[in-house]
């Protein structure tokens, strides 16, 4: 998706949003190593020409654009798919640019995740360099931490 969105501006602003969760079983990784793994999938030009920004919940969606605002450089347009993501933006006066929908359960942040905890097969779902951090990180081992992954049986005595 960002080389599509490259492909029709100059410079990009990418946002990683709930810059402050990790280690739960929606946001495994920090937000330093999503910055990581989206710096290390792109080609050096492609870096010169990307701004890629934690930011964290505001958990008030009246104030999000404001919020994202005062982390990012100015920016004229939105791209997004996220409904709530393309009205807010589109109430402050930008401009919203639908992004092409991709195979979703082929590219799917949840079903990576599910894939990873279970053992199954994952690694032909990201970029490699993306697949040697998770790795690296113990990735999947971070979301069986966090509660990710198949449901253990639980034991002993359960109050009715």
């Amino acid at each position: 998706m960002i080389r599509e969105v490259l492909s029709k501006c100059d410079d990009l602003v990418v946002v990683i949003g709930s810059a402050e969760e990790s280690h739960t079983d929606v946001n495994p990784f920090t937000a330093g190593e999503r910055y990581q793994m989206m710096i290390s999938s792109l080609e050096p030009e492609e870096r010169a020409r990307i701004h890629i920004i934690p930011v964290r919940d505001v958990n008030r969606y009246a104030a999000w654009v404001t919020h994202v605002e005062s982390y990012v450089p100015p920016f004229d347009v939105v791209f997004s798919r996220n409904g709530l993501t393309k009205s807010l933006f589109s109430q402050a006066g930008y401009e919203v640019r639908e992004t092409k929908a991709y195979d979703m359960k082929r590219y799917s942040g949840t079903e990576n995740r599910r894939r990873i905890a279970a053992g199954g097969k994952w690694r032909d779902l990201v970029p490699e360099p993306v697949a040697s951090m998770i790795e690296g990180l113990d990735g999947r081992q971070r979301l069986v931490d966090a509660g990710a992954g198949p449901s253990k049986e639980r034991g002993g005595a359960r109050a009715c």
